[in-house]
């Protein structure tokens, strides 16, 4: 089996050592395993039963050499009927930071939604979750029966998971919709990615406040009744902290944790508490570490389904 890591679809601007190491590692791990990996550093296309990107390409992306090369790349890929392997986020991230000895990133086939990709959970193996439960020390807490506020999570201005939506529109809109069932403060946590946050996250808004930059996640939830969310990972760190997630998104294949989400926020002041077990067990099937991919363990998994 032949896998090709793009090492052209990372921005020519890259300054991070970790994006093409996560190429390079994956390789090694297929060539571990007795397959051909093979780094590819070029613009054209190879043809292979598994094209490996590091990132994804969205509808509306700009037009950069290297995402019309993922473009391309998933599109031979398509036509082939082969497989394209795409390495994401990580959902645990606000507990796995990329210098601890257990770097975990998210990995999947042909998409990065749930009702486009997938994520190797066919199979559940229980004893994958406690290994990253236990590597990185995530305790699961039990479900908060008090809080003070309702915090406000926004997502990345212009971000594609926002399907064009404006953040501050969603924002206010959102805090009014908020106030319509309960009467709790509510904290707006801007996106901690976007530099131009303090540019356009001003408010003025009896009962509202914003919780500074940088402010770690486990802060601002350590006080909070519950998260409102539209469909992004902080999420994940929401409900492992055991604080209730209302998802604004009403579509389940843009969000990793909708089953385990309240709906509609009538529930403010009773929201649904989900049992998480089944759920971490399932998010936790495509996430592998750099020594898994090192070794050839993520590999062996995955070339199952190709």
């Amino acid at each position: 089996m032949k896998l090709v890591s793009y090492h052209s679809g990372i921005p020519a601007k890259n300054n991070k050592p970790e994006k093409p190491a996560i190429l390079t590692n994956f390789v090694a791990g297929v060539n571990a395993k007795g397959d051909v990996g093979i780094d590819h550093f070029g613009s054209n296309i190879e043809d292979c039963d598994v094209a490996l990107l590091q990132g994804f390409v969205h509808a509306n992306s700009k037009q950069t050499p290297h995402l019309q090369l993922r473009q391309r790349v998933i599109d031979h890929q398509r036509l082939k009927n082969k497989r394209t392997l795409i390495v994401d986020s990580n959902l645990f991230l606000y507990v796995n930071k990329s210098n601890q000895p257990h770097h975990y990133l998210r990995y999947s086939y042909d998409g990065v939604f749930r009702n486009t990709g997938f994520y190797f959970d066919k199979d559940i193996d229980p004893k994958r979750w406690q290994s990253i439960k236990n590597n990185l020390g995530i305790n699961v807490k039990d479900y908060r029966k008090n809080g003070d506020y309702i915090l406000l999570c926004l997502q990345r201005n212009g971000g594609w998971s926002m399907k064009g939506m404006d953040v501050m529109d969603f924002c206010h809109r959102t805090i009014r919709d908020i106030k319509k069932f309960t009467n709790r403060p509510i904290v707006v946590r801007g996106h901690p990615g976007d530099g131009k946050t303090n540019q356009y996250l001003k408010l003025d808004i009896p009962g509202v406040t914003i919780s500074p930059k940088d402010t770690p996640i486990q802060h601002d939830l350590k006080n909070a009744w519950a998260t409102v969310i539209y469909n992004s990972s902080p999420g994940v760190a929401s409900l492992i902290e055991g604080v209730p997630v209302f998802q604004i998104d009403r579509d389940p294949g843009f969000s990793m944790y909708s089953e385990v989400a309240n709906s509609s926020l009538k529930r403010l002041e009773d929201p649904k508490l989900y049992d998480r077990q089944e759920w971490l067990e399932r998010i936790a099937m495509c996430h592998w570490s750099f020594q898994e991919t090192i070794s050839g363990e993520a590999w062996e998994l995955m070339k199952q389904y190709v």
